[in-house]
């Protein structure tokens, strides 16, 4: 069955769902317009879920009945492509009946659709979701009708590409105690247009470092969750305009204002708010979710990158070229922690990795603790208990891991003891 419009589907959802089963989860946005030659991402509302959860989602050119499920599931001769786990950031309400989602269509699957397009078929594509029921019941199918266009102002206002950057070209800066770092800006790519607004914020040594969460934009979060977010230091507020041509560097704060008093290694965090923006809007009436509109101007399917400058003098300072390689910076090999001191592990991420695992073992070889990060943290802090075990020798490696959780690279292993006195 060829797509027409999402009207003309819905409209016959309910003969074509099995007897005593239809349609009950809505959306909006249920349908955007998307860049057709390069990535887009769009919030998107999901409401009237009744014990149900989430499953995968894919795009696709065309749609077929789902029956005996509910709804139209992608026709499997037309998939352009499947949300790739490091890119799902969907949330399940409190109360389990909305359900937000942001989707993020890779370039891949932008080409895909344009060149079924050149040869004459639909010039739109599909975003489905299927939807598990946790009693027994029929799966249910949920769409989203993407239109292709430009990068220009029709489309949602998200944010593609960050990279943060020193301007003398370091990965990781490294000043004497009470100098002024160098200069930083954050090169970015975009869609849509809009007002890009945040804050710069830095995390002190010793200090909760943030979590995958935390450094998502304010707009790729659910409205519950946003304020939930760990505010650390403010060093200085942006605002600026950013006009429909794709790309913006925006300058770092003044130098003079990142606190350099206390050795150690610091995070600065690009912050970003949320922006009004009536292409990516979601009307939580029309989904089913309640009342009022969500506004998610400035999402984003990925945290935002950490930039990291040390304090300290030149012997005590990890070696901070990586050259693109994966690196352990803190604590430094056989270093010794005092009682008292937090125990926080920091690293300088290589070549793009899906996630990073922190391993930590004992003399023996067997597993103390382990944690897995999302891209852009770079940062551990080892629970309290830890810190218990004064006396201790451990040793601690970084492994970058790939799309299916497959060892890419490692970092050697490292010493570090805990001491007592």
């Amino acid at each position: 069955m060829r797509t027409t419009t999402a009207a003309a589907l819905l409209a016959t959802v309910a003969l074509l769902a099995p007897c005593g089963a239809r349609a009950e989860i809505r959306r909006d946005p249920n349908g955007v317009n998307v860049n057709a030659s390069g990535a887009t991402s769009v919030f998107i509302t999901f409401g009237g879920l009744q014990d149900q959860v989430a499953a995968e989602a894919f795009w696709c050119g065309d749609l077929i009945p789902a029956a005996p499920d509910v709804g139209f599931r992608c026709d499997p001769a037309t998939i352009f492509g499947r949300l790739p786990l490091r890119y799902d950031r969907s949330r399940l309400g409190a109360g389990g009946s909305v359900f937000t989602d942001v989707m993020s269509i890779p370039p891949s699957v932008s080409r895909r659709a344009y060149q079924a397009a050149r040869r004459g078929e639909e010039s739109s594509f599909i975003y489905v979701r299927r939807f598990e029921s946790l009693v027994g019941g029929p799966d249910e199918y949920v769409f989203v009708t993407c239109r292709m266009a430009g990068g220009g102002a029709r489309v949602p206002f998200s944010l593609l590409d960050v990279q943060l950057g020193y301007e003398n070209g370091e990965s990781v800066h490294s000043v004497p105690a009470g100098a002024r770092p160098a200069p930083f800006a954050a090169e970015i790519a975009y869609n849509g247009t809009g007002r890009l607004k945040g804050r710069w914020e830095v995390v002190f040594p010793g200090e909760e470092p943030p979590t995958a969460r935390d450094l998502l934009t304010e707009g790729s979060l659910p409205p519950e969750e946003r304020a939930l977010q760990r505010r650390y230091a403010q060093v200085d507020r942006f605002s600026v305009f950013l006009p429909p041509t794709g790309r913006h560097r925006l300058p770092g704060p003044d130098p003079s204002r990142l606190p350099a008093n206390v050795e150690g290694l610091y995070l600065v965090l690009l912050r970003i708010e949320t922006a009004d923006d009536k292409e990516g809007d979601s009307n939580l009436q029309a989904a089913g979710a309640g009342t009022g509109i969500v506004h998610s101007g400035a999402v984003a399917g990925f945290p935002m990158p950490v930039l990291r400058y040390y304090v300290g003098s030149a012997e005590a300072a990890p070696r901070l070229a990586s050259g693109g390689r994966l690196e352990a910076l803190l604590p430094l090999d056989r270093a010794q922690v005092g009682p008292g001191r937090p125990l926080q592990f920091s690293w300088l991420e290589g070549e793009a990795a899906a996630l990073y695992r922190l391993e930590v073992q004992d003399e023996q070889g067997g597993e103390v603790f382990s944690a897995v990060l999302q891209p852009g943290v770079g940062v551990y802090r080892a629970p309290t208990w830890a810190r218990e075990q004064a006396g201790a020798s451990w040793r601690w490696r970084v492994v970058a891991l790939g799309p299916a959780g497959e060892p890419v690279t490692e970092t050697p292993w490292r010493q570090v003891q805990l001491r007592s006195e």
